[in-house]
């Protein structure tokens, strides 16, 4: 029994959702967005202001598409009203991020600075030069953006430096100086 893929999504006012044989559109304030549902043996039902989803046999593959395509309907909903976004910290001496345009233009201590392009529908922007602010609709765009900048410059447990989400802990190492001399006599 799905705990996730039993519970009804509400659907708020100013969103409009079209349930066809295998494509899900939902529409709202801040844009639309399309799912493609991969099964037959998941069925949709609009009740009122929630959406049902409900399975029709209880096969292995079947169980974890229902929790699955609930997941995703419900991110496509909150995304469609009220959006996604994901924060950056660039830590190290030079670090800093410049809009260029659409995109970013990344200095982080390499020979050359790296431009950020935005993936699908993401806004992208900067907040002091240190902060980057992925903003966009679909959930799954402003992951991969945020993953795919945090990837030029993974943080380093050693320094600290590099590029980490906002409150994300890294966890310090102690260097070969701290460890102390445990030299032979």
């Amino acid at each position: 029994m799905s705990r996730i893929g039993n519970k009804p999504i509400t659907i708020p006012s100013g969103v409009d959702i079209k349930i066809e044989k295998n494509l899900i559109s939902v529409k709202g304030p801040k844009g639309s967005l399309e799912e493609k549902i991969k099964t037959d043996n998941i069925n949709f039902k609009i009740d009122d202001s929630n959406l049902l989803v409900s399975r029709t046999n209880e096969e292995l593959q079947t169980r974890a598409m229902h929790g699955l395509y609930r997941s995703l309907i419900s991110n496509m909903v909150e995304g469609v009203t009220e959006g996604f976004n994901k924060k950056l910290e660039l830590i190290g001496t030079g670090y800093r991020a410049q809009p260029k345009g659409k995109s970013l233009e990344l200095s982080l201590g390499f020979s050359h600075s790296i431009t950020v392009d935005p993936i699908g529908e993401n806004k992208l922007s900067v907040n002091e030069q240190t902060n980057v602010i992925i903003d966009g609709i679909d959930k799954e765009h402003v992951g991969r953006q945020a993953a795919k900048i945090r990837s030029l410059r993974k943080p380093n447990p050693f320094t600290g430096k590099g590029i980490k989400y906002s409150g994300e802990i890294i966890r310090r190492k102690s260097g070969k100086s701290a460890v102390g001399s445990g030299g032979t006599e």
